[in-house]
């Protein structure tokens, strides 16, 4: 039988009457920017977040861009990151003046990894008379750690948040993928300066098109982003400083409103997907199941294993008529459009080891127990056979 990698008409169906609702009455009012429905979305997030504030933008991308502005990134400064993970990441660093220094994951989590973080500030890096850190190769002061929540697995933010503590750097926590995820009793997101989210259709907390929204701790941050989001000022036609066109529509929030209070029902569904393919795959030892520390909650954006000979698994599973997806298969200290930043093959080797070895498996609240027990029979077919 075929499965789906995604199918989210499935969760459309379950919601369809509360979603039609809410967007007749976005129309009715024919108040599209900046209503009352971002207003409470923006309140009813903070709460579920357990944070003072939360600003809603235009995409995920727009949050990190928006953030590293109001955290007071300057034109030529530094944020270490990961390599390992969406492109938006860096390019919201690049777009904002800064400049991406990546360090190596933690190969159990696939997120940044605190002992690289650590490595990175003590070796290539030094204090100047200020006590600012700065990169002693390229002359760049480093500003902030922007660590990210990969496939919706909170990183390690203690360790993180210690070492940066401790060198005076902000954190930005890119929790895009991971709405809901867990780290010792703390929402992701919460955990830092300011944490952001991205609303794109097939997120666990999707909206119709393009959403964001940033956490934020602190009143002046959160009036800052507020200015950010419209051109830089409050008071229309008069602006504190050039920012940004990024305002999250009435419709997305609407929208987002009345997935909100579902959100954990389906996150648990998805990890009650995600023990099921580890019981299913248990005596695969070619395929390797995410792991999940005790300490989090994990939230499945995406149920990623570490597969040998994974392009030929996912040819193969693709001719049964599965779907599978491989996030991501060219790190970014790879990629082309960084080449200037000058990472060679081999500068971050748990990260390329990871981008030749991961495959995503289809894991959504609606996933059937036969679609569950087909992608698993596929992959052990697989491998008998190989």
């Amino acid at each position: 039988m075929a499965v789906p990698f995604l199918d989210l008409t499935r969760q459309y169906e379950t919601i369809r009457p509360e979603i039609e609702r809410a967007i007749a009455g976005v129309f009715q009012t024919q108040h599209f920017i900046l209503g009352n429905n971002v207003t409470s979305l923006e309140k009813e997030a903070a709460d579920y977040l357990g944070v003072p504030y939360a600003v809603a933008v235009a995409s995920g991308t727009d949050a990190i861009l928006l953030s590293l502005r109001a955290l007071g990134l300057r034109w030529g400064e530094g944020v270490v990151t990961t390599s390992f993970t969406f492109f938006a990441t860096a390019g919201a660093i690049h777009n904002s003046g800064g400049r991406a220094f990546f360090v190596d994951i933690d190969p159990g989590t696939f997120n940044l990894s605190p002992e690289a973080l650590r490595r990175f500030l003590e070796s290539e890096c030094r204090r100047n008379d200020s006590g600012h850190v700065i990169h002693q190769k390229t002359g760049v002061r480093v500003r902030g750690v922007l660590p990210v929540h990969l496939y919706g697995m909170p990183a390690d933010m203690e360790a993180i948040g210690r070492i940066a503590r401790e060198y005076g750097l902000f954190v930005l926590e890119d929790a895009c993928q991971a709405f809901g995820a867990q780290y010792k009793g703390k929402r992701a997101g919460a955990m830092s300066d300011a944490g952001t989210f991205s609303f794109f259709p097939t997120k666990n907390l999707g909206g119709a098109g393009d959403g964001g929204m940033i956490a934020v701790q602190d009143q002046p941050t959160a009036e800052r982003l507020l200015r950010l989001r419209v051109h830089g000022g409050r008071e229309r036609y008069y602006h504190d400083e050039v920012g940004f066109n990024s305002r999250l529509d009435e419709v997305q929030a609407a929208v987002l409103r009345v997935k909100l209070p579902k959100l954990d029902a389906w996150n648990k569904r998805r990890a009650d997907v995600a023990a099921r393919y580890a019981a299913g795959l248990a005596g695969v030892a070619e395929a390797t199941p995410p792991s999940c520390p005790d300490d989090r909650t994990h939230i499945y954006h995406q149920y990623v294993i570490r597969a040998q000979k994974r392009d030929q698994l996912r040819e193969y599973l693709q001719e049964r008529g599965i779907g599978s997806m491989i996030y991501y298969p060219v790190p970014l200290h790879r990629q082309k459009c960084f080449t200037f930043l000058g990472y060679r093959e081999g500068d971050l080797p748990e990260t390329e080891k990871a981008a030749a070895e991961v495959l995503a498996l289809p894991v959504f609240a609606e996933l059937t127990e036969q679609e569950i027990e087909e992608v698993c029979s596929g992959i052990k077919a697989f491998y008998s056979e190989a």
